[in-house]
């Protein structure tokens, strides 16, 4: 069989007064298996890091390790980091071991602290969670008048959460949940 295991991805940093960071995909393992003398293989799948309620000033959590038995694995990402405590840094992204090819998972982008004197005009990709094998992570945050914004959510397997958006008003949003792993089992006749 044909195995492709990732990770879960993180979630996306929380927020206070600025742009949390992007969490990191889940690295990824592919692997040609020959299964002809084995009758079963316990299977892990990596879950997704949750995302950071609102007003949340902490980092994202990191997903989870996603393993086919003892063939392959691959490791979560890392959640993206919050503001206010220096550098605002997209989560690492996971990596495959064990596989034929092992792929590292994307990283998230970076934030932006201390919203003090900013204009709310960003578009340029900040807090965009890190893409995996499977695709893109949840797009970056933007600020639009004072109005704070959730983290986008990703929507393919591994893919890093978006980043949360707090203005400097008391509003605050959510970040971006990480999206769990997957096993694709491919069978050759």
């Amino acid at each position: 069989v044909y195995v492709t295991a990732g990770g879960g991805s993180g979630g996306g940093g929380g927020a206070n007064q600025d742009f949390g960071a992007g969490g990191g995909a889940g690295g990824t393992a592919i692997k040609l298996v020959d299964v002809r003398s084995i009758s079963s293989v316990s299977c892990t799948v990596g879950g997704g890091g949750a995302a950071k309620a609102s007003g949340a000033a902490a980092n994202g959590n990191n997903g989870g390790a996603t393993s086919f038995g003892s063939h392959c694995s691959a490791s979560g990402g890392v959640g993206g980091t919050y503001g206010n405590a220096g550098p605002v840094v997209g989560g690492s992204g996971g990596v495959g071991s064990g596989g034929d090819i092992n792929l590292y998972g994307g990283y998230g982008s970076n934030g932006w602290d201390n919203f003090t004197g900013l204009t709310y005009t960003w578009s340029s990709g900040l807090s965009q969670g890190g893409a995996s094998y499977w695709g893109g992570g949840g797009s970056g945050n933007y600020g639009g008048g004072q109005n704070p914004q959730n983290g986008p959510s990703p929507n393919v397997y591994g893919a890093g959460g978006g980043g949360a958006l707090q203005t400097t008003t008391s509003s605050h949003g959510n970040s971006g949940p990480g999206y769990q792993g997957c096993i694709i089992v491919e069978e050759y006749a």
